[in-house]
């Protein structure tokens, strides 16, 4: 019976390590995407490397923060609860998924498990108060830094970079020789090539901290019942990831990286350096980081931030029938990197309209979807344990 029960725990976990690669291989990979910089197919094979490789060296540490720390006595983690949190966590990522919005896998699960600690009384408060405190603090800092770079240093930062995108492939492969060389496209240019390397190198950051703080996510329970050892968890979670990263995880690349904004390439160095500070920082304080809000608001604090270089702070605040606008269409104004007039005094006709680049409709829908899914783990968990008669509580 126990055997059969660790089974059915494995393959709840699995499906949740299989929501998760669909889940945050979008923030992490999306505005590399969405730039044309990578492939899908590419986002995910660097997202299940450098996923494992977080999860191998630090993310050992939050699945004992999580089985351990989040709850006063593990012993609540039996092996039947330890499934029904997992079927949880799961179930209310896989409704985001579906939806095509990356739900936070740290907020999902985190709520699955504060679900049963309220349930048994056992919820550490002091815990749960630190890590929700971050939660609401890290994506407000994420849209105001981006929405300053936007507003003040946009245009400068544009000009300087010039991540001009040239037709053509960026690496050609010369294989006439004995050993095959690599070089630049046709025409390409090393500017862009440097930019390029810059902003796949901070999606693999993110994807890096995805793995020390989400991992925990989908073997946290079972590893804190000791129903599972820590490494073969650590295996089993990150070969979901993958598969994950290599299916579902395209509707929320289109998400990220094409329906809330036709992100630049300077515009998705930017976010993804904002987002991934911000993730590494929370992780290196043992957070578990919610970098797919991070990012979301990141995105649309830096259209906001561009979008009103055609008013003066007080008319962007307030708003005015004349310049309503405060949307992510600006982000490519400046993108040939001509000369822009001082801040109040642009023509809102240059600017590409929201229609152009901006979806309200899907950003609302995001922001609704992240706070809904946890809300769904949190809940659920917390009626089947107090009322479901087979826990015991």
């Amino acid at each position: 019976m126990i055997e059969l029960l660790l089974g059915i725990g494995l393959v709840v976990a699995m499906f949740v390590g299989y929501n998760i690669g669909g889940a945050t291989t979008g923030p992490a990979f999306g505005p590399a995407v969405g730039a044309g910089v990578i492939s899908k197919t590419l986002a995910a094979a660097l997202m299940s490397v450098f996923f494992f490789v977080g999860a191998w060296t630090i993310g050992r540490r939050v699945v004992d923060t999580l089985g351990r720390e989040l709850v006063f006595d593990p012993a609540i983690f039996t092996i039947e609860a330890s499934i029904t949190v997992l079927f949880f966590i799961g179930l209310a990522l896989f409704v985001g998924n579906v939806f095509g919005v990356p739900a936070s896998t740290s907020m999902t699960a985190v709520g699955a498990i504060a679900g049963l600690g309220l349930a048994t009384n056992e919820l550490n408060w002091a815990v749960m108060g630190e890590i929700v405190a971050w939660w609401l603090v890290a994506p407000v800092i994420g849209f105001w830094v981006s929405g300053v770079i936007g507003r003040y240093f946009y245009a400068e930062l544009n000009r300087r970079i010039a991540l001009i995108q040239t037709d053509g492939s960026l690496l050609t492969i010369d294989r006439s020789g004995s050993i095959p060389s690599i070089a630049l496209g046709p025409n390409t240019t090393t500017r862009e090539l440097v930019g390029t390397t810059v902003v796949v190198a901070i999606g693999c950051v993110m994807a890096f901290s995805s793995g020390t703080s989400n991992v925990a996510n989908a073997i946290a329970p079972l590893v804190g019942s000791g129903a599972l050892e820590m490494n073969p968890g650590i295996v089993i979670a990150c070969v979901a990831v993958a598969i994950g990263a290599f299916t579902i995880a395209r509707r929320t690349l289109d998400t990220l990286g094409n329906d809330i904004t036709a992100l630049p390439l300077t515009a998705a160095i930017i976010v993804s350096t904002v987002s991934a500070i911000l993730v590494v920082g929370l992780s290196l304080i043992g957070i578990p980081a919610s970098f797919v809000v991070i990012a979301t608001t990141s995105i649309v604090g830096l259209g906001w931030g561009r979008a009103t270089r055609t008013t003066t702070v007080r008319d962007s605040v307030r708003g005015t029938a004349e310049k309503p606008r405060v949307s992510v269409g600006a982000l490519a104004a400046d993108e040939e990197g001509e000369e822009l007039p001082k801040i109040g005094e642009e023509n809102p006709a240059d600017i590409p309209s929201a229609s152009d680049l901006f979806n309200p409709s899907t950003t609302a829908r995001v922001l609704i979807m992240q706070n809904v899914v946890p809300l769904i783990s949190t809940i659920g968990a917390f009626l089947v344990f107090r009322f479901v008669p087979v826990f015991g509580w």
